[in-house]
């Protein structure tokens, strides 16, 4: 058994995981568009061009999406990047945030040496973080 997370964009799809394959290493495994699925006259012709369905490997996990009319921004749940050194946030946190909405600027933190929360302008809400070792509970 394999856990997937599965992301609806609002028509921005394609574009988003070509920003992430540029920005934070991503790998695109397929990505199929209304235009090429059987019957395809019957998808709305705004969304000929848009993504039915995409597959996108990061860090270890495997990302699906498509785009879907009246996609919402994701609104309580999060991609959580956890990274190596504070140079990698800060290089992803830069990327994601241009032009997106920061809802905790990238910091330190008790438990992290550099944490963030934010939503890119693809509407998907991001974690950053870089922890702190810490021992076992006492």
């Amino acid at each position: 058994m394999r856990l997937n997370t599965y992301v609806n964009y609002a028509g921005n799809c394609a574009e988003a995981f070509r920003f992430y394959e540029q920005h934070l290493g991503a790998k695109i495994g397929m990505m199929m568009m209304y235009n090429q699925m059987p019957g395809s006259s019957a998808a709305a012709p705004e969304f000929q061009d848009k993504v039915l369905h995409a597959s996108l490997d990061i860090g270890g996990t495997r990302v699906m999406a498509s785009d879907v009319a009246g996609a919402q921004p994701t609104q309580s749940s999060y991609m959580c990047l956890a990274v190596d050194t504070d140079a990698e946030a800060e290089r992803i946190y830069a990327a994601l945030s241009d032009g997106g909405e920061i809802f905790m600027p990238l910091q330190e933190t008790f438990f992290a040496t550099r944490f963030a929360q934010l939503r890119d302008r693809f509407g998907i809400a991001w974690m950053v973080i870089h922890e702190k070792p810490m021992g076992p509970p006492a």
